[in-house]
């Protein structure tokens, strides 16, 4: 399968078939699994085989899914987590420990924000935020108990993009890995295992899943880290379910497809509201205008599904337009085939304070606009009717 297309790998990966011969994976709705003798069992938990033994460990659906994105990412090994934000916290204290510092882009997504500032001070980890538009600071802000760098690119909600490759010298130089959290971009439009990342997490619960049906998150990577990041979750039982990974499994089989879609309609959208009277500016990794267009030409295969404008008047004009939408839905998920608006600083967003929000691009009038699959004259005529 490693020779195969994108597209080939995401569908032809799955399980050997059972005797049953179905040409559709089964769901394997089951707590435990038997042995066939006290031996058997007693093997299998000393580490000396590696059957299935209880479904938080590991279950056929979910390693089907895990193996085929493995695939798609270039990772040697991955394990599935019940959403997104497990898959951060699981690897985080998998790999942090108490006395250790991190560095941060400080455009992230808010929950994520939160357990850098309210948790992890309480067990003794200490953070650092660089501007993602100035990734070289990030040299100033290495201590001697710096462990990692952890970014988002593109950025939850600022979509600033950033260079994998500069931010993976600077960690291979001090020693320090490297996690990216690649949700917006997914393994379709971007790999930042290629450009020298350790760890690559996902939110599966977003564009992997594509439909806003299930909950379900990832983390790939090497085998030794991998291995850590699985033990924790295993103990600390952030598992997904086997029907969530056999929907998610699915739903690779089309990923390429949506993307492709996503993309041609939010590079539609950017461009035709670009220079709107009623808007401050547009925001879209493959807009010429976009600050980082050079970077996201050169480490993405296209601009993503997501595009942010800031509306003329702050909060009370953003609300308005949020209000008058009436195709588009307001929702803090992203990445579903219906179109969905977002206003990040009342929601997402809204436990950073004004200042906080400012410095990473979140204006009172900023609006994410996550473009469906609808046809992109239906979602632009929504949002210019909602505008005027």
């Amino acid at each position: 399968m490693k020779n195969k297309k994108f597209e080939t790998q995401a569908i032809r990966a799955q399980l050997n078939r059972s005797n049953n011969n179905e040409h559709s994976v089964p769901l394997y709705l089951t707590s435990s699994f038997v042995f066939d003798s006290a031996e058997e069992m007693r093997a299998a938990f000393a580490e000396e085989t590696d059957p299935y033994i209880y479904s938080r460990y590991s279950n056929p659906n979910t390693n089907e899914f895990i193996t085929k994105l493995c695939l798609l990412e270039g990772a040697e090994a991955g394990i599935g987590t019940a959403s997104g934000m497990a898959a951060i916290y699981t690897t985080l204290a998998a790999l942090l420990s108490s006395g250790n510092h991190l560095i941060s882009c400080s455009s992230v997504f808010g929950a994520t924000h939160t357990v850098f500032t309210k948790y992890f001070p309480k067990w003794g980890i200490t953070h650092s935020y660089f501007n993602a538009n100035n990734p070289n600071d990030i040299e100033t802000l290495i201590t001697p108990n710096t462990k990692l760098i952890y970014i988002e690119t593109p950025t939850n909600p600022a979509i600033e993009v950033i260079d994998l490759n500069s931010v993976s010298a600077i960690a291979k130089k001090h020693k320090l890995l490297l996690i990216v959290d690649n949700c917006f971009a997914t393994p379709y439009l971007q790999q930042p295992i290629l450009f020298g990342a350790d760890v690559v997490i996902h939110s599966a619960t977003k564009y992997i899943d594509g439909q806003g049906r299930v909950l379900g998150g990832a983390v790939v990577g090497s085998k030794d880290l991998i291995k850590e990041i699985y033990l924790f979750g295993r103990i600390t039982g952030p598992s997904l379910s086997p029907f969530n990974a056999w929907v998610l499994s699915k739903s690779l089989e089309t990923l390429a497809l949506r993307m492709d879609r996503h993309c041609e309609n939010a590079l539609f959208i950017a461009q035709e509201l670009e220079g709107h009277n009623a808007l401050q500016f547009v925001k879209y990794p493959f807009l010429k205008s976009h600050p980082h267009y050079a970077i996201a030409i050169k480490q993405m295969k296209a601009g993503g599904g997501i595009v942010t404008f800031s509306v003329n008047g702050g909060y009370q004009k953003a609300t308005q337009f949020m209000d008058k939408l009436q195709m588009i839905k307001i929702s803090p998920n992203l990445g579903d085939s219906r179109t969905i608006a977002t206003h990040p600083a009342s929601s997402t967003h809204c436990k950073l304070s004004v200042a906080e929000r400012l410095a990473v691009g979140i204006d009172d009038g900023l609006i994410r606009i996550s473009v469906g699959l609808e046809h992109k004259q239906d979602i632009l005529n929504d949002i210019l009717q909602a505008l005027s």
